[in-house]
């Protein structure tokens, strides 16, 4: 399938790309010529997997947070809902992600806690989603905070509104999109004596890049049926 963006690919939001650095390698599934990706292989790439374990990296946020990776299918194609972030806020204006965000005391565990994010950013019904994996558990860069990724299928195309202190714009992105070739970008950065592979997903008006770039590789990686490492 091919897409043809009404504007220039790329997003508002300031990218902190060090001094040192350097362009990656293709998309894990470069080489694949059929990339067609039902939701339903999504669900069961991840009721194949046993759980993943918790990284042992520093972490200075000690609240973990659940994001909610919330997918639907629509006309036969698979979507994810993704959020832009309100230039108002303090941390990572403009940026593309996932609803979620840190746990609160009231919260029974860390699902609740991305249902509960999810309602309050884009008023998302927290008994629609239907929980179907977790992806793995990753820190952010900057000031890391541990963040617990979970994989839902919504049953229809949700009716979403955003709350304007929060988030700027919703987007509503096919899986297709994210696998075409002039989408994908990863760079690799110097970041305290070591190299990290940053996976950008280019789309018409949006950069998505970080944690939220890095949960989607694995999510299209593992749907696929490729290997994450």
């Amino acid at each position: 399938m091919s897409f043809r963006p009404a504007q220039p690919r790329g997003g508002p939001q300031i990218i902190p790309r060090p001094a040192q650095w350097r362009l990656g390698g293709p998309a894990p599934w470069a080489h694949l010529t059929d990339r067609s990706l039902s939701l339903s292989q999504v669900v069961d790439a991840l009721a194949g997997q046993n759980g993943f374990a918790v990284p042992n990296l520093p972490v200075v946020d000690h609240r973990p947070a659940g994001v909610l990776v919330a997918l639907y299918e629509e006309q036969g194609e698979a979507h994810v809902v993704l959020t832009r972030r309100s230039p108002d806020m303090a941390s990572h204006p403009h940026q593309v992600s996932f609803p979620g965000g840190r746990q609160d005391v009231e919260d029974a565990d860390l699902w609740v806690t991305a249902c509960r994010e999810a309602h309050e950013e884009v008023a998302l019904d927290p008994i629609l989603p239907r929980l179907v994996g977790e992806l793995p558990p990753m820190t952010t860069i900057g000031r890391p905070s541990l963040i617990h990724p979970f994989v839902a299928v919504l049953p229809e195309r949700p009716t979403l509104v955003a709350n304007p202190a929060e988030v700027e714009a919703i987007r509503h992105v096919a899986l297709a999109e994210l696998l075409s070739d002039e989408v994908w970008r990863e760079e690799h950065w110097q970041r305290d004596g070591q190299e990290i592979a940053i996976t950008f997903f280019e789309l018409p008006g949006d950069t998505i890049w970080g944690v939220t770039g890095t949960l989607l590789r694995q999510l299209l990686t593992l749907g696929l049926g490729l290997s994450l490492h």
